[in-house]
């Protein structure tokens, strides 16, 4: 047998339930089959989770598929409802509204992509919007979804995710992962061993005095970073000069007699406001900076923008977005919140916890714990922080607000060289220039920047290939099909109310 792979089970030890915990507990439970390891979470019911986390992207239809759940078992579980995009509302200027569609936005022609021939035809005196040649955007204006059929047709291409309740997604993955072995142990931490020489983590000790042993350590244990960060020290890089937010105050309302298909964004004059709408309520809440508002203002704010009744009074969190610099250090993985905070603007926490999970097991080391293994892991989610902090900064960067000092500062702001270069090469040739693997793709960055008045000069040459009749009948035509598409689609309450049992 080879070295490091000797023995019994390696012992894997996750810190802390909710969403992270237990989706980390889930896919290990499903990837091993009760092979190899042996995994134990250790969580406390006194201590409360963030659960702020549920609007998601389509990759987490991927991760569910990993784990062999069935689409409708899921819905009814976590009271979930399909998500289309995102509308950002007063982001550009006061009164104007975008949206962030999934999916495509209009097609090529020939070898040129379609950004080119929007900047093109607006040069030529066009006033097009461009979700005018997106199909989930106009489904999402229209409130109308399906499930996209495998028949290769316009509708197979709806791209979607979903919203749902954070707390019933942790319960749900809980019942999985323990009917496939995973041993769950109630209780605080108190105490946490290490050996003398090579500083691994070796156990916790729990206040009690249960001891938990364990080889491996998933930290898990949010925005405290108990292992990754008060135990092993690996640092953190604050982001927050690019982010100034830095408070979250969230609360439930009565669900809406009309299911929007997609998250709403609203820009306030310190931050922004989230709208989510599942089955049996909406999920809102205001994410701001304090050196631009107080909380009690803050929440008033909140609270008056409602559009249906809340549930409760607002609660308050504090965050400081950036990443640690370690996300692996020694024997232990930061999964989630522990590994760093990108304020939910665009829904990208629960994917963090899928894609750091997912490259652990491209990873999963032996009991040597070879360190190639965790620095090249370190350099894959360092690189996947950064594209991700970007593509956020971008939307407070392209702003024309003046209106308060927090846009002012926003505005003017400096900004990463790599977003810098972004926009740049946006502004002068319609050129969209992403960095291979970056999880948000051309379309994403387009809506972004026209749906926030970033026009670009000029476009690619090549372009003008294509004879400007040949233009105007592609895109006429393709933007009827898309009108057609739409209106043959069912409400999105039509369809959740199908896939009930």
């Amino acid at each position: 047998m080879l070295p490091g792979h000797e023995g019994p089970k390696l012992k894997v030890v996750i810190v802390g339930g909710g969403t992270a915990g237990w989706m980390a507990a889930a896919l290990l439970s499903q990837t091993f089959k009760g092979k190899l390891v042996d995994v134990t979470l250790v969580e406390s019911d006194a201590i409360g989770t963030i659960g702020v986390g549920e609007a998601t992207i389509p990759a987490i239809r991927r991760f569910n598929r990993l784990l062999e759940v069935h689409e409708r078992d899921f819905i009814a579980a976590t009271q979930a409802t399909f998500k289309l995009g995102i509308e950002f509302v007063n982001w550009g200027k006061v009164g104007t509204s975008y949206i962030h569609p999934f999916g495509n936005i209009g097609k090529p022609i020939g070898r040129t992509g379609f950004e080119h021939y929007l900047t093109r035809r607006r040069l030529e005196g066009h006033t097009e919007n461009f979700e005018t040649y997106s199909l989930n955007a106009m489904a999402a204006r229209a409130d109308r979804f399906n499930i996209p059929p495998r028949d290769g047709s316009l509708l197979s291409e709806l791209a979607y995710a979903y919203h749902f309740d954070a707390g019933l997604y942790a319960a749900f993955l809980r019942r999985y992962a323990e009917a496939r072995g995973v041993r769950r142990v109630e209780g605080k931490i108190g105490h946490v061993g290490q050996d003398a020489d090579s500083g691994h983590v070796t156990s916790l000790h729990l206040e009690d005095g249960q001891t938990v042993d364990g080889e491996f350590f998933i930290d898990c244990s949010g925005l405290s970073g108990l292992l990754i960060e008060k135990t092993l020290g690996s640092g953190y890089e604050d982001w927050s000069h690019w982010l100034p937010c830095d408070r979250a105050g969230f609360v439930p309302s009565e669900s809406a007699p009309s299911i929007t298909p997609y998250t709403r964004s609203t820009a306030h004059s310190a931050g922004w406001q989230w709208r989510i709408p599942l089955q049996h309520r909406i999920g809102n809440g205001h994410v701001f900076s304090s050196g631009f508002m107080g909380d009690d203002e803050a929440g008033d704010l909140l609270l008056e923008t409602l559009d249906q009744k809340p549930l409760a009074e607002p609660k308050f969190l504090r965050f400081q977005t950036g990443r640690r610099k370690l996300s692996w250090n020694r024997n232990v993985v930061a999964i989630g919140l522990s590994s760093g905070f990108l304020e939910p603007l665009e829904s990208t926490s629960i994917h963090l916890i899928h894609s750091g999970l997912v490259k652990l097991l491209d990873y999963w080391p032996d009991r040597t714990f070879n360190p190639l293994l965790s620095a090249q892991y370190n350099r894959v989610m360092e690189t996947q922080y950064q594209s991700i902090r970007d593509f956020i900064i971008l939307h407070y960067k392209a702003t024309d607000r003046e209106d308060s000092a927090f846009w002012k500062y926003c505005r003017f702001m400096d900004v990463p060289d790599s977003l810098a270069c972004k926009m740049d090469h946006f502004r002068s040739s319609s050129r969209i220039v992403l960095a291979p693997g970056e999880l948000f793709q051309p379309a994403s960055w387009l809506a972004v920047l026209i749906g926030q008045n970033v026009l670009p000069t000029g476009y690619d040459p090549l372009s003008d290939i294509h004879e400007t009749a040949a233009v105007d009948d592609t895109l006429r035509r393709l933007a009827a099909a898309i009108r057609h598409a739409v209106d043959t689609m069912p409400t999105h309450r039509q369809v959740l109310e199908s896939l009930r049992y």
